[in-house]
């Protein structure tokens, strides 16, 4: 494998000299590209004499080749390690001022990024917004540790260790399904949560970013499907890909006709939308006030719609919807039944093909980065177990959608 390293100006620069000891005793072909800065900290010396390969740095060298443009386009995997806030903010902008920018643009392999700095940048509202926008376009953001820093502090935006870098990089690319495994196909998947609204200000939700449905839509645009996203409220930017289409919706009502209408004639129905179960019974179209007495209204709430449920409904009665449809499952245990039985009776119930169960609760699987789920079939297939990251999570599901399409 053609691997471009990019190296950025943090002093965790010279850890990346052990991460590219990894992937060349893996038998890998690594050429590495450090910025001007990233060169105050390690020489090009070093990385010619680890990688063997020439170092360009620069966008008017080896300009006979066009240098800048044919490293994207052979590379097989970029690596951005570390990547400072500033090669953060240059990515999600597409600035291309030096040579990384550039490889950026012309590379179509995946790209991962490794973070390395001080926890009020990790923090600050400007690269978080660069990190979502970055996941968003499918660049695998892994997360910084939390350690020392550069100085006497410590904190989250350590630079990860290199073999943690490596073995999540290696299993990202070991879970991706086979380029065109669902060449032709037409997947449909709703993300996000849905919003209920008690009066024109406030409404009644859930804690979904819609980071698992992103990671999702963008696995089968990378398998080779034509994808409808129907994006909820989420904490993320939808995916900008030219294979994927957003539709936005706000309520559960919203979400089942978007699903009814997105998915007639498609092949598959992913529902990764984490639907708001209740809603207000009456809605205001005033702001509800404060009284003087301190006293609090009253709120009675209805079930919303079953929108998976209902889906199923509609197929079973004639109307040409997606022959496999995939659910998802929240759950939380109790003292006389577990998640995942939870999940099976919902499964019953519910009449889909397959399950995706998960056990939620605080700092669980709802605005994380990483998702611990078990995957279930009605055909009585046996479990699927799938825990890492949200990326290799979506993998493994549109694996299995795939297959089932097959």
């Amino acid at each position: 494998m053609r691997i471009v390293l990019g190296v950025t100006g943090g002093i965790a620069a010279y850890k990346a000299a052990l991460l590219l000891r990894l992937m060349t005793e893996d038998g890998h072909e690594v050429h590495v590209v450090p910025t001007n800065s990233a060169l105050n900290f390690v020489g090009k010396a070093t990385w010619e004499a680890l990688s063997g390969q020439p170092v360009y740095n620069d966008t008017f060298e080896a300009v006979e080749e066009v240098n800048h443009v044919l490293q994207g386009r052979q590379a097989d995997l970029v690596i951005i390690a570390p990547a400072t806030a500033n090669s953060l903010a240059k990515a999600a902008t597409g600035l291309a001022d030096d040579l990384i920018g550039n490889i950026l643009l012309t590379a179509t392999v995946p790209v991962v990024m490794a973070p390395a700095m001080h926890t009020e940048m990790w923090e600050n509202a400007a690269t978080k917004a660069n990190v979502a926008t970055l996941r968003g376009r499918g660049v695998h953001v892994i997360e910084p540790a939390v350690g020392r820093l550069t100085g006497v502090d410590t904190g989250k935006g350590r630079f990860p260790e290199p073999d943690d870098i490596w073995s999540q990089t290696k299993a990202l690319l070991t879970e991706t399904p086979s380029q065109g495994k669902l060449e032709g196909k037409r997947v449909v998947i709703s993300a996000g949560g849905t919003r209920e609204a008690l009066d024109p200000v406030r409404y009644l939700g859930n804690r979904s970013s819609g980071k698992q449905g992103v990671a999702l839509a963008l696995a089968a645009a990378r398998a080779g499907a034509d994808v409808t996203l129907i994006a909820g409220a989420m904490d993320i930017a939808p995916p900008q890909h030219q294979n994927i289409a957003v539709v936005s919706i706000e309520s559960t009502r919203d979400l089942l006709d978007a699903v009814l209408h997105h998915a007639e004639g498609k092949d598959g129905l992913i529902m990764a939308a984490a639907v708001a179960d209740f809603r207000p019974a009456a809605a205001t179209d005033e702001k509800i006030k404060k009284q003087d007495d301190n006293s609090a209204p009253t709120i009675v709430l209805e079930q919303t719609e079953d929108v998976l449920r209902t889906t199923v409904e509609q197929r079973d009665a004639g109307q040409p919807l997606p022959p496999v449809i995939v659910g998802f499952a929240a759950e939380t245990g109790d003292a006389e039944t577990t998640p995942l039985e939870y999940g099976r009776s919902k499964l019953q119930r519910k009449g889909c093909e397959i399950l995706v169960v998960n056990e939620v609760g605080i700092g669980k699987v709802f605005g994380q980065d990483d998702n611990d789920a078990t995957i279930i079939f009605a055909d009585g297939s046996d479990d699927v177990p799938v825990q890492g990251s949200k990326d290799l999570v979506a993998e493994e599901i549109i694996n299995q959608l795939a297959g089932a399409l097959a």
